[in-house]
């Protein structure tokens, strides 16, 4: 018979609406105002934490709702904004020095049950729910610095090979590369040669004091500016992937500033640690003829300088690096055959040559790791600018068995979080540049509630408006299309909140908006095809079969067309544009899901198998 459904359609609706409903769910329950305190450099805090933000909360009479150990992390929740500022402020200026990263939070208030089966709210934008705003500022004259101590290194193996012998060589105060000579030829001979091998350079001559100075162009100055300010963003870019951050910013401001937005990302904490961190490594020779006795008393060999160990043991490196981060392509961390926690590291074509050359003249001898990080001194100079302090530690020391190529591993690392959160710093890429965070700020929840309650209110009344449109001009089949259109809006609102890199947006809204009207529009195609065949002398059955088979090729080719468009939106556009593409492919899928099927079987359920005389349409 016409019009008749097998249980196993009306069973797998049934199912699908029971996962949209269960999964959008969790987007009743909101989110805490939460304050989360978390391990610098990936290292977890524990119970005794824990016990001491409680006491300092206690102390200082401020209310919480909760506290708890979550994932390394200790999380308190708070009632309200206010309440989460005021902690935030005492435990940043508990902790500061304590090596403990203080951020703001919005924790979800999902319950455990539904936490269970991965039901979360979708993630917001930076429009509707705020997030972290991050403005940095790469420290150019540290750029500055290291390029000129690479240039020293380049001149001094240049004239080494064209057996050019100087007297000295070194940087000089105002940014340019002084080296003397012994006579006049020597001096002629090197400028001649130095000026060959560096165009972008100008040569001056010294022939009182046999010295030639040569200092970087102001166009090749300008260069290096604007390649280490975008170079940095490239960093913070492959950073923030690391991190999954959906829709993020990272954009340039002005001349050396970079402004980082992370819209709906939950653990602002390592975000901070992550995008704030300067972190490299650099392998060097450990200087093992030196007297550890006598470089601790300040008598450290020419050439070399005294690091000390996480644990504070000195260790005399030679000042040449062998090889820097920016050779590493990738790395990874992993256990050794100990259990204890290692990084592996993969090193581009030159770097592995540079190792390999290094590594095969010296086996039998020590190789220092050191980690370098700069960080926030508390100081700004004459200009505001914020002063970065160097810290270095040699986290391993290896004897060189055997040649090594461009694949190898470091090891004495203390915890796996720790080798995790290095191995991302490496992989992601070494800043080119220090980089400090000069304004931090959560974008707040009054212009995200406003937007949100703005949005709400457009979907709620253009919801209403096409309702009593349809109930009033289709009857009883407008009903079966409200329903269906109720649903249509609650799977799409489950399916954001089940994809994990979904954000929806003001514009993502918008597109939500967009669909209600295109999904009515597939009803209004099928309803008014049913007229059309009851007005051509076909019983109501007939109708209802034809008006959906005839009307579905042009709903389908409506919504494919428009599929394709979203689909090169998102493809091309920036993130408030593709916020607007998520959510209209969504609706497209399940309005077609919702209008077709959907309609079709409360229609069925209504007047499947059954003797019809009229339709109320």
């Amino acid at each position: 018979m016409l019009n008749r459904y097998p249980l196993w359609k009306y069973i797998m609706v049934v199912l699908v609406l029971l996962i949209g409903a269960v999964y959008a769910l969790p987007n009743i329950y909101g989110e805490d105002p939460a304050v989360q305190i978390s391990g610098a450099r990936g290292a977890s805090v524990d119970l005794s934490t824990l016990d001491s933000v409680k006491n300092t909360l206690e102390k200082d009479d401020i209310s919480y709702q909760s506290l708890a150990l979550e994932n390394g992390t200790v999380l308190v929740r708070f009632k309200n904004t206010d309440q989460q500022i005021e902690a935030r402020d005492v435990l940043n200026g508990a902790y500061k020095d304590e090596g403990l990263v203080v951020a703001l939070n919005l924790a979800p208030a999902t319950p455990t049950w539904l936490e269970v089966i991965g039901a979360n709210p979708m993630k917001l934008g930076l429009d509707l729910r705020g997030g972290v705003h991050f403005l940095m500022e790469v420290d150019m004259d540290a750029a500055m610095e290291k390029l000129l101590s690479q240039q020293e290194d380049t001149f001094r193996t240049e004239l080494r090979e064209a057996k050019i012998r100087y007297r000295g060589l070194r940087v000089g105060s105002d940014d340019n590369i002084d080296v003397s000579f012994r006579n006049e030829a020597d001096m002629d001979q090197a400028e001649s040669e130095l000026a060959k091998l560096h165009p972008d350079m100008v040569f001056t001559t010294d022939s009182a004091r046999f010295a030639v100075s040569a200092k970087f162009t102001e166009q090749r100055l300008q260069e290096i500016r604007n390649y280490a300010v975008e170079q940095n963003i490239t960093i913070l870019r492959n950073r923030v992937n690391e991190l999954g951050v959906a829709e993020p910013i990272v954009q340039r401001q002005g001349a050396s500033r970079i402004v980082v937005e992370l819209p709906g990302v939950q653990d602002t904490a390592r975000a901070k640690e992550i995008l704030g961190a300067t972190a490299t490594l650099e392998f060097r020779e450990v200087d093992d003829s030196a007297d550890l006795a006598a470089a601790a008393a300040g008598r450290v060999p020419p050439g070399s300088e005294i690091k000390q160990t996480r644990d504070g043991r000195p260790v005399v490196v030679k000042k040449r690096v062998i090889l820097g981060g920016s050779h590493i392509t990738d790395a990874s961390s992993s256990f050794d055959e100990y259990s204890r926690p290692q990084v592996n590291i993969s090193l581009d074509s030159e770097g592995g040559s540079k190792m390999s050359a290094f590594s095969k003249n010296n086996v039998g001898k020590l190789m220092a790791t050191v980690f370098a990080e700069y960080k926030d001194s508390g100081k700004r100079d004459a200009n505001g600018k914020i002063i970065l302090t160097k810290h270095e530690e040699v986290i391993n020391q290896a004897t060189i068995q055997t040649a090594l190529g461009r694949n190898f591993r470091i090891t004495g690392i203390d915890s796996q979080p720790e080798a995790h959160n290095l191995a991302l710093l490496l992989r992601a890429g070494a800043l080119i540049a220090p980089i400090s965070i000069v304004e931090e700020r959560t974008i707040g929840p009054s212009m995200g509630q406003q937007n949100i309650d703005m949005g709400v209110k457009a979907c709620l009344y253009g919801l209403i408006a096409v309702m009593l449109f349809t109930a009033v001009y289709y009857r009883r089949f407008g009903l079966f299309a409200n329903i269906a259109l109720l649903a249509n809006v609650v799977l799409i609102i489950g399916v954001m909140s089940l994809i994990p890199g979904a954000t929806m947006t003001l514009p993502g809204i918008a597109g939500i908006v967009l669909t209600v009207g295109m999904a009515i529009d597939a009803n209004v195609l099928i309803f008014e095809r049913i007229r059309d065949e009851i007005l051509d002398g076909r019983n109501p059955q007939q109708a209802i079969h034809q008006g959906y088979a005839n009307a579905f090729s042009t709903i389908a080719d409506a919504n494919i067309t428009t599929l394709i468009t979203a689909i090169i939106l998102f493809a091309v556009g920036t993130g408030p544009v593709k916020g607007f593409a998520v959510t209209l492919s969504i609706g497209i899928l399940t309005s077609m899901f919702t209008a077709i099927i959907g309609t079709r079987c409360l229609v069925n359920l209504v007047y499947g198998g059954k003797r019809v005389d009229k339709l109320s349409i």
